[in-house]
């Protein structure tokens, strides 16, 4: 991919093409995947799904607005 829209290859990302390459580059295989004790079958979706997003309290939320409005005013002044 040339154009500019190549994407990073993350750990999730290579598990879901090692599933599709192991199931004939099916999502349906993927789905049925009958290969449950597969080290990478709870991973085959290219999801994690230990992953729990993270709860902020609104002190945190406004700390982090600040930050970030902080962040861009450095990044314009330079």
């Amino acid at each position: 991919m040339d154009n500019g829209t190549e994407r990073t290859m993350t750990a999730m990302r290579a598990i879901r093409a090692k599933c599709l390459d192991c199931s004939g580059d099916s999502r349906m295989e993927v789905h049925q995947c009958p290969v449950k004790d597969c080290p990478l079958y709870k991973f085959r979706y290219g999801k994690n799904p230990n992953y729990k997003p993270r709860e902020y309290s609104d002190e945190q939320r406004e700390a982090m607005r600040v930050r970030l409005a902080k962040a861009r005013e450095n990044k314009d002044a330079q």
